[in-house]
């Protein structure tokens, strides 16, 4: 049962740190330059969410690769 609990703190933990990493990285891009001042409020909700899914599809990669390279001594 350890294990399990483990594994979902490992996620978590990988999720929130991808997140953070995609989020802080698009905005280094200074992408609000572009955006009207009336049209902030929605752009800043659009680079949550794009964090959001940048950061996920990587933790989810992430997980797979140190997974796939545990079961890796299967082979032997």
């Amino acid at each position: 049962m350890k294990y399990y609990g483990f594994l979902a703190l490992l996620t978590l933990v990988s999720h929130f740190v991808f997140i953070t990493l995609a989020f802080v990285s698009l905005q280094t891009l200074r992408l609000d330059r572009w955006v009207t001042p009336s049209r902030q409020k929605y752009f800043n909700i659009l680079l949550v969410m794009l964090a959001i899914t940048i950061g996920y599809t990587c933790s989810s990669f992430f997980l797979s690769f140190v997974d796939n390279v545990r079961n890796l001594t299967y082979l032997l």
